[in-house]
This record gives C-alpha cells, sequence and structure tokens, in this order.
C-alpha cells in the first residue's frame, strides 16, 4: 500500500506554488506568524516540523544564480569587442581616407574648376565704384555774365607701386620744383611702401596740371574736381545762395534749382588698399559724368551790383536794420535786380550765419504805409466811386469809432481833389474814400494786386504776408488797412503793384529765371507769366498822373525826381512791431518809396525799403534818395530815352487854376 501522499499547502513563496483552491499566491510580502500574545512566531528551522530549507532540499541545483544586468540601449552597445582592435584600425583608416578625398575634391573645385569665379570675388573685395564729380552748372545774369560757376581743379598725387626707378630723381625734382614743396618731403611720399596712393598738392589748375603730364613720368596721376566759385561783390548773394561741402546746394537758388544745376555724377572703379587708401589709376570708367545745366537769370549784373552798392551805403548812413531794394521791367515782370542788407560772401559763409542768408526781398515782411493807398483809390476809381477831381473836405484828424486818425502834416482843414490826396498822402482823405469803397470791395482789389499770396518768384524762403478775410475786420480795420496798416507784404509783392500799374492795369507775375541752357548751348525758356488785368488802362493812367504829383514840389517826395526824366511814385511811413511787446511802442519805422520811369512810357520799376532807419525815417527823405540813385542808374544802363514831353497840369485843391 503506497504512502498518503502529502496533503500540505505548497510554500506560497515558491514559484508556481498552489493553494488548495488552486489559485496563484498572492504578491504581497508575507507577514511573520504572530503568537496569540502578539509575539512574532519563529520560522521553523531546519531540524523543526516542515519542509527542509532551500540550500538543503536543493543543494546546487536550488541554489539562485545572481540576476544579470539589464542589456544597453541599441546606441550604446559596443560594435566591437575589446579583443578586435584590427577592425576599429580599419574602420578609422576608411573614415580618414573619405575626409581627405572630400578636401582634395573641395581644392580641385576651387583652384581649377571654379577658379575664375573665386579670383573675381577676390577682385571685388578690393575694388570699389565712387561717384566721379560733374561739372555744376553756372548762373548768369541775362548776358551769360556769372554769379556762380564752377572752375575744375586736379589733385596731383603719387603711385610709388609703379614709379619708374630710372625717373625717380626726376620726378621728385619736378614735383618739389613745381608746388614749392620740400624735397625730402616728396621722396617720402614717392618712396613710400606699401602705399599706393600719396597726395602731392590739391587744387591744381588744369594748365599747370597738363604742364607735368606733357613729361611722361610714370606714376604720376591727378583726379579732377571742382571748386564752386562767386564772382566778388555783386550784390547776388541773398538770392544766389550757396552750395555745401559735397558740392549740393544748400540756399537761394543753388538750392531751390540744385537738380537743374547738379547734373549726374559719373561712376569709377578703383582699388582699395589694405589700409583703405583708393588708387585710382586701379580702376576703369564706369559712367561718364553729365554735366548740370546753366541757369540764366533776368538780372542785369551791373544793375544788380549798384543797386546793393546803393542800399549797403544808405543803410549805414541813417544806421537802419537793413532794406532791400528791388528792380523790374515793366510789362515782362523781368527782375533786374534784387538786393538784399545785410548780406554775407558765399565764398566764405564761416563768418555769417543764416539771418544774412535769408533773401529779405521775400522773406522779411512789412507794413506798406502810405504806398498801400494807390491800391484805395485805384479802387475808388475802377468802381466808379470818383474821379480825380472829385473833392472831399480833409480835416488834420478824424475820429473813426474810438480811433482818431490824423494826417502826418497839420495843415488844418483843406479841400482836395483826390490828386491832392494822393499827392499830400493824406491819410483822413484816403480814410473817406475807402469808406466809400467798403471792405469787401477793398479786400478784393488788393487780392488782385498780389497781397497776401505768392508773387510767382518761386523763391525758397518766400512770405506771402498778412491779408486777413474782410469777414474778420474789426472796428478800425477798414481805414487801418486803406492807409497802409493792419497788413503786410514783402518788397517784391509791392513792387508788383505799381508795375501793374505802369503796365497799364495789367499784372504780370514778376520773374528772376529766364531759363536754362543745356551742355551743348541751347537755351531752354521758362515758362512765360501768368497775366491778368486788374484795372483798366485809363484807371491805370489817372492813377500815373496822380503818382507824378508825389514828385513835384507839391508832392511828399520831391527828392525822388529825375533830371529830364518824367517820375511818378509813392513813399510810404509805416510804424514797425516790436516783438518784445507786441505792439508798436518802441518798434520804429519802416520808410518806403516805390515808383516807375518815364512816367509817360513806363520802362522800369523801383522798390526801396529801409528797416528802421534812425536818422531819418519818413519815406520821402530816408528811401527817396535810393530811389532816384538807382532808377538813374538803370536808366541809363538801359539806354532809356529822356521824356520828351513835360507833365500836364493836376488840380490838387479845389481852388487851385
Amino acid at each position: 500500500m503506497s504512502a498518503p501522499r502529502d496533503r500540505r499547502p505548497r510554500d506560497p513563496r515558491r514559484p508556481g506554488a498552489t493553494s488548495r483552491s488552486g489559485s496563484r499566491p498572492s504578491k504581497r510580502p508575507q507577514r511573520e506568524p504572530r503568537r496569540p500574545d502578539g509575539g512574532v512566531r519563529p520560522s521553523p528551522s531546519a531540524g523543526s516540523r516542515g519542509r527542509a530549507p532551500r540550500e538543503a532540499r536543493g543543494g546546487e541545483r536550488a541554489r539562485r544564480r545572481p540576476a544579470s544586468p539589464p542589456p544597453p540601449p541599441p546606441l550604446l552597445r559596443r560594435t566591437f569587442r575589446r579583443g578586435e582592435p584590427l577592425g576599429r584600425i580599419k574602420v578609422g583608416g576608411v573614415l580618414v581616407l573619405v575626409i581627405l578625398l572630400l578636401f582634395a575634391g573641395r581644392l580641385v573645385q576651387i583652384q581649377v574648376v571654379d577658379a575664375e569665379h573665386y579670383a573675381e570675388a577676390a577682385s571685388n573685395t578690393r575694388l570699389r565704384t565712387i561717384d566721379i564729380p560733374t561739372l555744376r552748372g553756372q548762373i548768369t545774369d541775362a548776358d551769360g555774365n556769372p554769379f556762380a560757376l564752377s572752375l575744375e581743379v586736379r589733385t596731383v598725387f603719387v603711385d610709388p607701386g609703379v614709379v619708374d626707378g630710372d625717373q625717380r630723381a626726376q620726378l621728385i625734382d619736378e614735383l618739389a620744383t613745381r608746388f614749392d614743396l620740400e624735397r625730402g618731403e616728396v621722396a617720402e611720399k614717392v618712396d613710400a611702401d606699401p602705399s599706393r596712393y600719396e597726395v602731392i598738392a590739391r587744387d591744381v589748375l588744369p594748365e599747370d596740371w597738363e604742364e607735368l603730364e606733357e613729361l611722361g613720368l610714370a606714376g604720376v596721376g591727378s583726379k579732377v574736381s571742382y571748386n564752386r566759385v562767386y564772382p566778388e561783390e555783386t550784390g547776388a548773394a541773398d538770392l544766389v545762395g550757396f552750395v555745401g561741402d559735397d558740392g549740393h546746394g544748400l540756399e537761394g537758388l543753388e538750392g531751390y534749382l540744385d537738380d537743374t544745376l547738379a547734373g549726374e555724377s559719373g561712376k569709377r572703379r578703383v582699388e582699395v588698399s589694405l589700409n583703405g587708401t583708393q588708387i585710382p589709376m586701379a580702376g576703369g570708367l564706369v559712367q561718364e559724368p553729365e554735366p548740370g545745366q546753366d541757369v540764366r537769370l533776368t538780372l542785369d549784373q551791373e544793375i544788380q551790383w549798384y543797386a546793393a552798392q546803393t542800399l549797403a551805403d544808405r543803410v549805414e548812413e541813417l544806421d537802419a536794420e537793413g532794406g532791400s531794394v528791388i528792380v523790374e521791367r515793366v510789362g515782362t515782370g523781368e527782375v533786374l535786380a534784387m538786393a538784399d542788407y545785410p548780406t554775407y560772401s558765399p565764398n566764405d559763409i564761416s563768418t555769417s550765419g543764416a539771418e544774412e542768408w535769408l533773401n529779405g526781398a521775400v522773406s522779411e515782411t512789412f507794413e506798406p504805409g502810405s504806398t498801400n493807398k494807390v491800391i484805395t483809390l485805384g479802387a475808388a476809381l475802377e468802381e466808379g466811386i470818383t474821379t480825380p477831381e472829385t473833392v472831399y473836405t480833409v480835416p488834420y484828424s478824424i475820429k473813426y469809432q474810438d480811433q482818431t486818425f490824423r494826417n502826418s502834416t497839420n495843415h488844418g482843414t483843406q479841400r482836395l481833389t483826390v490828386n491832392g490826396i494822393m499827392a499830400q498822402s493824406s491819410n483822413v482823405g484816403t480814410i473817406k474814400i475807402a469808406d466809400q469803397v467798403g471792405a469787401e470791395v477793398l479786400h478784393s482789389y488788393m487780392e488782385d494786386f498780389g497781397l497776401g499770396q505768392p508773387t510767382g518768384l518761386q523763391l525758397p524762403g518766400e512770405n506771402e504776408g498778412i491779408l486777413t478775410d474782410p469777414e474778420d475786420w474789426w472796428g478800425t480795420q477798414l481805414p487801418s488797412v486803406s492807409i497802409g496798416h493792419g497788413l503786410s507784404v514783402n518788397a517784391a509783392q509791392l513792387a508788383s503793384v505799381y508795375s501793374t500799374i505802369a503796365n497799364g492795369g495789367v499784372r504780370v507775375d514778376p520773374r528772376v529765371v529766364a531759363g536754362t541752357v543745356d551742355p551743348d548751348g541751347e537755351f531752354a525758356p521758362a515758362k512765360e507769366p501768368d497775366r491778368r488785368r486788374v484795372v483798366s488802362e485809363e484807371t491805370a493812367e489817372q492813377l500815373a498822373l496822380m503818382l507824378e504829383a508825389v514828385t513835384s514840389d507839391e508832392g511828399t517826395a520831391p527828392e525822388a525826381r529825375i533830371d529830364g526824366y518824367r517820375v511818378a511814385g509813392k513813399t510810404g511811413t509805416a510804424n514797425r512791431i516790436n516783438p518784445e511787446t507786441g505792439s508798436y511802442e518802441g518798434g520804429g519805422y519802416t520808410a518806403t518809396f516805390a515808383g516807375f520811369a518815364p512816367a509817360d512810357d513806363p520802362q522800369v520799376v523801383v522798390q526801396v525799403v529801409l528797416h528802421n532807419p534812425k536818422e531819418t525815417y519818413y519815406g520821402g527823405q530816408a528811401a527817396g534818395p535810393v530811389f532816384n540813385d538807382i532808377m538813374s542808374f538803370a536808366l541809363k544802363s538801359l539806354k532809356v530815352p529822356p521824356t520828351e514831353t513835360d507833365p500836364p497840369a493836376i488840380r490838387l485843391f479845389e481852388n487851385a487854376p
């Protein structure tokens, strides 16, 4: 009979053991058995009842092997074992060979296949394109006499790298002698190494360079440049302006017409040495320079110079702050002279500043004073409100709302014709006529004569002045404006008013640019100026006779008369605004005179403005003599024949014959 099967439960700690129920043992760690008293039951020993220890049961077969470490990631697995050095050497050799082949291939590509391309790229790193200066156009008067021109000069240099050793001594002697230099100084430049460009002399005249070039000495060359030159004492600096160090215009016509005058620079390739020096001999011409166009003005250089000199003398004599003069040809709008003082030398602008650079003839505004009365009386005549013979009772003063207006001289109450009101420059008489004209009509005529608008000259810095809308005129604005206060103009605008009257009532926009001349000598005239009728020819003739009476013995400006010529004109004396107080107090005066001659056949208009003269400030006494002097010179210069007619008798007073 066989022994009974051991039915004790299998040790749950053995792998694969099952309990009675056949279920898998729990993965939880088994707790030690505890005694009833809470102690821990001792584990069965080898001699106790139960299964024997693992070492006893299984011997060597039952003994557990130590666990093997996990295999490394694929990328970290060793390809070769330490016992295979020969394989590693072979692979390393193959890699080195591949790298050498790559370098060799690249070297062949650079030195053989793409050699030309890389040589050109290397050359381009040393070559640079520079501008070649071009000849800037001249600014001339109507007859081609220059106000501004460019003179070619040369910068002479040596290239030590191409100096012929057999000519070295001769080269040094020639350069030292011709340019008055120390021989040792020249020798250092000729022998400079590794320099390729050493300047010997600047601003060398072209003829001097040509003499040196004819010697055929190797290693000497020149660069072309241009100096802008302004003939001294033309008196046109404020109008013409000047250029900067780069050769481009900065002020005046030089700046305004820069695109026309400048032309287009050429292009040259030059080599640049390691130290940054340009070597002109190493490059080639890429683009020829294109010269600028000449600008021909309407000015007459002689009249311009005389006007500037006469103005400067008078400003200094009367200790005035400054002044301006406009000389204009009647019928064409051509400005023959535009002078301003104080002025400056465009050949040396370091001694002047922005204030001197402004062209005061268009940039500085002032109240026109009595010179504006010609518009007030012209509007009344044109509208049929009055006639030259109409008589007005003119007291010394008149109260207009809360302000009292007075004549400049107390003649008591007079009975003056409109002719007389103009001749004696009566404020009260003019105000009475303005009251008949009205604000709207007077304002429209002022606009038609060109006040408060651009002159048409298109000059930089032009100030249009102030002419407020009649809707904004307050209580005493109408009488103030009618006698030339409460508005502002520039000298060119006022000159145009008198040019319109002299031209039979037709306004022609003034102009200073006659046209341009291209490098081939072809003249292109400027656009014709705009023209428009302002008053009828009859009104213009009536005003001309009134203005002629101003220069008579009974008028305010007998100083303006010129022997042999009939002269028409008008004086003006106006208060100046004091910029510190914003009022007339302490501001001084502006003295003006505007007129034309011959009065019976007008050819020339002259406008004179003196700002704050100290010795005398009335327009007739201060500005009248300047008008006389400049007008006399202009008439002779233009060869205008003397007047052959006598002025007609003009009745100024009611009881005059």
